[in-house]
């Protein structure tokens, strides 16, 4: 009798130590592919030729940015809707990168998309900014990133109006406005 409930329970162990085992593979399997897709770039969206390239240290752009700046632009951050800057904002001017000053927008592209986050059709030029796929929420997204240090921006959306059809959602916190008259 001992020997049967022995025997069941071992086979019982196995069949849950081989299901675990099964899983785990399973998991990560799942978690490389993700690190996989969020390594690779679309190099098709880079901009030709960056002369003016910038690199700093975590902490060095710790001591440049803001706690709210260094959590968006370096850590690919994203700040509440409806409570930043430039979201209403209507002034004529030039969207700057708050981490190193490169012109990425102006206000004659930008348009109220309703999202709560500073929306443009187009960047300034298409050297000012690049682009890669982002697969960070489980769903493969286009971020958009200053092409001068490299700092997160937002995303860009295909559901903008003409003449792109473009959306680009920046955070307003990676980006400081320089009034025109």
């Amino acid at each position: 009798m001992k020997e049967k409930r022995t025997s069941r329970a071992i086979a019982g162990c196995i069949t849950i130590e081989r299901t675990a085992k099964v899983l785990m593979t399973g998991l990560l399997m799942f978690l490389a592919m993700l690190c996989v897709g969020q390594a690779q770039e679309r190099t098709d969206q880079m901009p030709a030729a960056v002369t003016d390239k910038i690199e700093k240290t975590d902490a060095e752009w710790k001591k440049l940015l803001t706690p709210e700046q260094y959590y968006v632009l370096r850590n690919k951050g994203t700040e509440p809707p409806f409570t930043n800057d430039y979201h209403g904002l209507r002034d004529k001017g030039i969207f700057k990168c708050a981490a190193c000053g490169k012109e990425l927008f102006a206000t004659e592209t930008k348009f109220d998309s309703g999202t709560g986050w500073p929306s443009f059709y187009a960047p300034i030029s298409p050297e000012s900014i690049r682009t890669r796929t982002d697969r960070s929420w489980f769903v493969a997204r286009t971020e958009v990133l200053c092409a001068r240090c490299g700092g997160h921006l937002g995303h860009v959306f295909e559901d903008g109006p003409p003449p792109t059809g473009l959306r680009y959602c920046i955070n307003s916190v990676a980006l400081k406005f320089e009034k025109v008259q």
